[in-house]
C-alpha cells in the first residue's frame, strides 16, 4: 500500500512537471506592467507555501517527540526541517529577483520579508542544533522547530496587520482566469513534490536510525563474545 501511494505521488509530480510549465509559460498571459519577470510568481508563491507546509509538519513531529517521546516524531521533524530550509532558500532567491523588478530593490526590510527570513533562520538553527547540540540535540532542535513554526501564521497575516509593500493574500482571487489556472497547477505540483520529498527524507531518516541501532547491536555482540573468550 505504501508503494502504491509513493508511485501515485511520483506520477502526480511527473504529470505536474509536464503540465504546470506549459500553463505558466504558454497559457498564462504576460503581465502588462512587470512583463515576463512576473512569472516568477508561479514559482515563488508555491515555494513559500511548501516552506510553510514543511514547517508545520516539522512542528507536528516535534510535538510528538517532545511530549510523547515518539521516535517517528523526531525522524519526521528531522526530515521536515531540511525540506523547510530547502524551500526557504528558494523563496529567498526568487523573492529578491522579483522584487528588483517590482520595487527597484532586491531586498527591503518589509514586515513579511523580515518574518520569512526569521522563519528561515529558525530552521537553519534547527539543523545546526541537530548536528552540534550535543546529547540533548534532538530536544533542542524540536524546541527550536516549534518556535520557527509559530512564525508561520505571523508571516501569513503580516500583510493584514502592518503596512507593507508586499501584495496581500487576496491577490490570487483577483488574477485573470488563465493566470489563476496556471497558479493552482503550479501550487498542486509543489504540494505533491513537497509530500514526496518529506516521504523520501523520512524513510531515509528511519532507515538510518535502524542501521545505527543494528550497528550498535552487532558491536555489543562482538564485544560480549570477545569478553567470553
Amino acid at each position: 500500500m505504501r508503494n502504491v501511494g509513493f508511485l501515485i505521488l511520483v506520477g502526480l509530480c511527473v504529470l505536474g512537471f509536464a503540465l504546470a510549465p506549459y500553463l505558466v509559460f504558454f497559457v498564462a498571459p504576460i503581465e502588462p506592467v512587470q512583463g515576463l519577470i512576473q512569472k516568477i510568481f508561479y514559482f515563488h508563491v508555491p515555494c513559500a507555501w511548501s516552506m510553510f507546509l514543511a514547517a508545520i509538519v516539522c512542528a507536528v513531529g516535534s510535538v510528538a517527540f517532545l511530549f510523547k517521546g515518539r521516535r517517528w516524531g523526531d525522524e519526521l521533524g528531522s526530515a521536515a526541517a531540511e525540506v523547510t530550509v530547502l524551500y526557504g532558500v528558494l523563496v529567498l532567491i526568487t523573492g529578491p529577483l522579483w522584487a528588483k523588478k517590482a520595487w527597484g530593490h532586491y531586498w527591503v526590510w518589509d514586515v513579511r520579508l523580515t518574518t520569512v527570513f526569521v522563519l528561515f533562520l529558525a530552521f537553519v538553527a534547527v539543523l545546526l542544533a541537530r548536528r552540534f547540540g550535543g546529547p540533548a540535540r534532538r530536544r533542542i532542535a524540536a524546541g527550536l522547530a516549534l518556535f520557527g513554526a509559530a512564525n508561520v501564521p505571523l508571516v501569513y497575516i503580516s500583510v493584514k496587520l502592518w503596512r507593507t509593500i508586499h501584495p496581500e493574500t487576496t491577490v490570487v482571487r483577483s488574477l485573470p482566469t488563465k493566470m489563476r489556472i496556471a497558479f493552482f497547477a503550479s501550487l498542486a505540483l509543489f504540494t505533491a513534490l513537497t509530500v514526496l520529498l518529506l516521504w523520501i527524507r523520512y524513510r531515509l531518516e528511519r532507515s538510518r536510525n535502524q542501521l545505527d541501532e543494528l550497528a550498535v547491536a552487532v558491536s555489543e555482540q562482538v564485544e560480549a563474545a570477545s569478553e567470553r573468550r
